[in-house]
């Protein structure tokens, strides 16, 4: 099973954030996430925050062997087109471990807050769909192509499953606030073969992610005995990598 880390960019200084993602990728760490918010998610909401896409570019020169990623950028925070063309562009800098990870958003406040609509779930979902299409079709219009990057779409609801099975190199599941997440992730993996098969896709094609925080780290073995590939452990500042380590 693989190890990954994801960096919360917020209550912190850059320079604790650059140091973090330098040492996990020393460290060994498989993957190295942060995420695509404009306000911070814990603590003060009028706290410092820094932008996803930004600090990925930061990250690709920065690192050498992890790979990289957005877990996950909303889709509908920038035009598909250009987040291809970006994500194209971060990739070609971290010289091919991006992982484009993609989701339909759902904090409503933040959409607000920089202007974005927020329509009903299920408008959200359809726009969705649409958005991966149309970057999957950019990735390999660019010149030079980008058509190999592999997409990651995070989220559990049917209609992401659906899409999953039908888009993404791998999936993600936010572990963290269920009660049993090993039985969820369980239940959520033999539906997602389902789904699977209904659109003629081989299950294993999918990477099996998830995320976690980091007081589930005891939780490891039983993920992955529950065929969990990828576990990705969420860090707020001051990132203290040990529990991952252990």
């Amino acid at each position: 099973m693989r190890l990954g880390v994801q960096l919360r960019p917020e209550h912190c200084e850059l320079g604790d954030l650059r140091a973090a993602w330098r040492a996990a990728d020393a460290a060994g760490l498989d993957s190295i996430w942060t995420w695509d918010h404009f306000i911070p998610h814990h603590g003060r909401p009028d706290g410092a925050h820094y932008e996803c896409w930004s600090l990925l570019a930061a990250m690709a020169v920065e690192t050498r062997n992890a790979a990289i990623g957005p877990l996950v950028t909303c889709t509908a925070y920038r035009n598909p087109h250009l987040l291809a063309d970006m994500a194209r562009t971060v990739d070609l800098l971290s010289g091919g471990r991006l992982v484009l990870g993609l989701g339909a958003g759902w904090y409503e406040r933040e959409h607000l807050a920089y202007g974005y609509p927020f329509p009903p779930a299920a408008e959200r979902a359809a726009a969705f769909e649409r958005a991966v299409t149309a970057v999957r079709e950019r990735l390999g219009l660019l010149v030079p192509p980008a058509s190999g990057l592999r997409l990651l779409i995070g989220g559990a609801g049917p209609r992401t499953l659906d899409a999953v099975a039908r888009h993404a190199d791998l999936w993600n599941w936010y572990g963290w606030s269920h009660p049993d997440p090993v039985t969820e992730f369980t239940r959520l993996s033999r539906d997602l073969d389902t789904r699977c098969a209904a659109a003629g896709r081989d299950p294993g094609a999918i990477e099996r992610t998830v995320m976690i925080d980091v007081e589930q780290v005891h939780l490891a073995a039983e993920f992955e005995a529950a065929g969990v590939e990828h576990l990705i452990v969420s860090l707020a500042a001051p990132y203290d990598l040990k529990p991952l380590l252990e």
